[in-house]
C-alpha cells in the first residue's frame, strides 16, 4: 500500500460509513450520491489491499483491517481538526505571541494590566521587553515589537500613538528633610539650592522636569545621576537629595521615609501612549490586546489614571488612524526613559 494515495476524503467518507453503518446513510451526511460513496469504498479497498467491511445483519461493519484503518482515520482527521481550530483561534486573536516593548516606569502598570489580558487570553504568549526610552527608540526603529508603551511615543511618519494613562510626575524628599516638615505649599526657586537625583541624560522624567525648570527659568544647583527609578527611589528614602518620579513608581502604602512635597506646579502632567508602527502590520493578537484595553483597562488599573476616551482606543490605532505628527509632539523628547 502506498499512503500517500490516500486522501482526506477518502478517509472522512470512510469514518462516516463506519460511524453510520451504511452507505446510504453516509451518503445523506457528506451530501453525495450512493454510487460516488461506494466508488471511494472501493478505491480505499483497493489502495489498502484487503476488505474493510463485512457484512451483518444488513449493517457494514469494519474487519480486523477495517478497523485498524479507522482508529488510524479518526487519529489524522482528529488532529487535522484540532490544528484548523489552531488556525481559527490565531486568526482571531485567540491564541499566538504579542511582543511588547515598554519603558522602565511603565513596568510599575504594565503587568496590572497584562494579568487581566491574560485571565482573558490565557492561550496568547507574551514577550515584554524593557528598557531606557533610548532602547525603546532602537527597538522601534528595528520593528522588534508589536506595540510600544512610551511617555514620549517617537515622532515621525511611521508613528501612530495614543494616550491610555496618566503618568503625572511627583517631587519626593526624604521624610526626615527639613522641606518635608512643612505644611506650606513650597516652591521650586526655594528648592533649587537642594541635590536632586535625575536619572540619565535623554530620560523622558528628566526631559520633562528640565523642559519645566527652563520655562520656570530656574537651574539646579546640585544634581546627582542614577539610572534606575528604584534606586533613586531608595536614594531618596536614605536621604541622598530629592527627585521627581513618576506617582506610579510610589508605593500605594505611603511610607515611612519618604514623603511627596506639595510644590507649585506639581505634579507635571504627563502620559503613557500605546504606540504602532503604521507600516506594520498588526498581528491579531496585538489587536486582540488594544481591544482588551479599550474594554476592561477600568478593571486593572484605578479610575484615577485613565484617560478619558480610553473606549475608542481601537479606532486611534486603526490603520487609517491619525499618527503622533498630528499630536502636541513638537516639543517631545528624542532620546532616552
Amino acid at each position: 500500500m502506498d499512503i500517500r494515495h490516500l486522501t482526506f476524503r477518502l478517509l472522512q467518507v470512510y469514518v462516516q460509513v463506519v460511524r453510520l453503518g451504511s452507505v446510504s446513510a453516509a451518503a445523506r451526511a457528506l451530501h453525495l450520491t450512493q454510487p460516488t460513496v461506494s466508488l471511494q469504498l472501493k478505491k480505499l479497498s483497493e489502495e489498502i489491499g484487503s476488505p474493510l467491511f463485512e457484512q451483518r445483519q444488513q449493517q457494514m461493519v469494519p474487519t480486523h483491517v477495517g478497523q485498524q484503518l479507522y482508529q488510524a482515520a479518526c487519529d489524522v482527521l482528529g488532529r487535522f481538526d484540532d490544528f484548523s481550530l489552531t488556525l481559527t483561534e490565531a486568526e482571531q486573536g485567540m491564541s499566538g505571541h504579542l511582543s511588547l516593548g515598554i519603558v522602565t516606569t511603565a513596568s510599575y502598570v504594565m503587568p496590572h494590566i497584562l494579568g487581566g489580558f491574560y485571565r482573558h487570553f490565557p492561550n496568547i504568549k507574551v514577550t515584554l521587553n524593557v528598557g531606557n526610552r533610548a532602547h525603546m527608540l532602537a527597538r522601534f526603529e528595528q520593528q522588534l515589537d508589536d506595540l510600544y508603551l512610551f511617555s514620549h511615543p517617537p515622532i515621525g511618519h511611521a508613528v501612530q500613538a495614543a494616550r491610555i494613562l496618566k503618568n503625572p510626575l511627583c517631587l519626593i524628599a526624604p521624610a526626615s528633610h527639613p522641606v518635608s516638615t512643612t505644611n506650606n505649599m513650597l516652591n521650586m526657586a526655594t528648592l533649587r539650592q537642594h541635590r536632586f537625583l535625575l536619572r540619565e541624560p535623554g530620560s523622558a522624567t528628566r526631559l520633562m522636569f528640565e523642559s519645566w525648570l527652563s520655562s520656570q527659568g530656574i537651574e539646579l544647583s546640585d544634581t546627582m545621576q542614577i539610572e534606575n527609578n528604584e534606586a533613586i527611589r531608595l536614594g531618596v528614602a536614605a536621604g541622598l537629595g530629592l527627585a521627581v518620579v513618576s506617582a506610579h513608581s510610589l508605593p500605594r502604602q505611603p511610607e515611612n521615609d519618604i514623603k511627596v512635597l506639595d510644590v507649585a506646579g506639581f505634579p507635571l502632567d504627563g502620559h503613557w501612549y500605546l504606540v504602532r508602527r503604521k507600516d506594520r502590520r498588526l498581528p491579531q493578537t496585538a489587536e486582540q490586546f488594544v481591544r482588551f484595553i479599550s474594554q476592561h483597562i477600568h478593571d486593572c488599573v484605578a479610575p484615577q489614571w485613565i484617560v478619558p476616551g480610553i473606549e475608542n482606543l481601537t479606532t486611534a490605532l486603526s490603520a487609517t488612524a491619525v499618527s503622533t505628527t498630528a499630536l502636541s509632539t513638537s516639543k517631545q523628547p528624542t532620546a532616552s526613559q
